[in-house]
C-alpha cells in the first residue's frame, strides 16, 4: 500500500450511505479500507450495550490491521465506550468516535463557550459516552426524533431513506440545541451518518460544526503528513 490507510469498523447496516457518510468510499480523498462487524446491527449499538461484541470488534479490527490499515476508527460514535479495550487490543491509533473531538474544540472557543453535540438518540448518549471520549459529562445534547425520518432509517435499516426530510429534522433539532443553550460555540455531530448535513446544520445555526469528515481527515493527517 502506497500510503498510510484507515480501516473503518463499519456496523452491520444495509441503509443508503451518500456521499459524506462514513460508508461511502466517495467521502474520503485518501485511502480507505471497510470491515463489517458481524453482528453489529445500529440498534444493538446504539440503544444496547456495544461491549458485548468487543471480541467481535478486535478480529475485525486485527484483519484490517493484517490488510496494510495503521490506523484505525468505527461507524458510531456511541462506540467511545470501547475507546480503551480497543485501542489497547489492536496496538494501532485508534479512533472510537467523533465525540473525541470535543476537548480540543472547546479549548479553541472563547471563554463562556461549550460545544454541544447532536446526536441520533438522546436517550441512549450517556456521560459514560461522553467521559469515554474525553469530553464533559454535562456536555449539552440534543437528539433526533426517535420516529423521525433519520432515526427510524438507520434503527429499522431501512434500504431507503428521505434525505429532505432527513435534512430538514436535523436542522430543527441543532436549532433547539442552540436556542436552548446560549452558550453553544460549536456543535459535534455524534452519529457517523450526520456529515451530509454538516454543511447545512453550519448555515441553519451559524456556528462551526464537526463532524466524523472533520475528525478522520485530521486523523489521516497525522498518518501521513503532507509533504511540502
Amino acid at each position: 500500500m502506497s500510503q498510510p490507510c484507515i480501516g473503518i469498523l463499519m456496523l452491520e447496516t444495509r441503509f443508503p450511505r451518500p456521499p459524506g457518510d462514513i460508508g461511502n468510499p466517495d467521502t474520503w480523498p485518501f485511502p480507505v479500507r471497510m470491515r463489517v462487524v458481524t453482528g453489529a446491527s445500529a440498534e444493538k449499538v446504539v440503544l444496547d450495550d456495544p461491549r458485548g461484541l468487543l471480541g467481535a470488534f478486535v478480529d475485525a479490527g486485527r484483519a484490517l490491521i493484517a490488510e496494510g490499515c495503521t490506523g484505525l476508527t468505527t461507524s458510531c460514535g456511541f462506540l467511545s465506550l470501547m475507546q480503551d479495550e480497543l485501542k489497547d487490543a489492536l496496538g494501532v491509533p485508534f479512533a472510537s468516535s467523533p465525540l473525541m473531538q470535543l476537548p480540543m474544540i472547546e479549548a479553541m472557543l472563547p471563554a463562556g463557550q461549550q460545544a454541544g453535540v447532536l446526536t441520533i438518540s438522546l436517550q441512549s448518549l450517556s456521560p459514560a459516552h461522553l467521559s469515554a471520549a474525553g469530553a464533559r459529562a454535562d456536555t449539552a445534547l440534543a437528539g433526533m426524533p426517535r420516529n423521525g425520518a433519520f432515526a427510524s432509517a438507520i434503527f429499522n435499516d431501512c434500504d431507503t431513506m428521505d434525505f429532505d426530510t432527513c435534512r430538514e429534522e436535523m436542522i430543527a433539532a441543532a436549532r433547539g440545541l442552540v436556542s436552548q443553550n446560549q452558550n453553544i460555540g460549536a456543535i459535534v455531530l455524534e452519529c457517523t451518518n450526520m456529515a451530509p448535513y454538516a454543511a447545512d446544520i453550519a448555515q441553519a445555526t451559524r456556528r462551526p460544526v464537526h463532524s466524523v469528515v472533520s475528525f478522520l481527515k485530521w486523523f489521516q493527517a497525522g498518518l501521513m503528513p503532507p509533504r511540502f
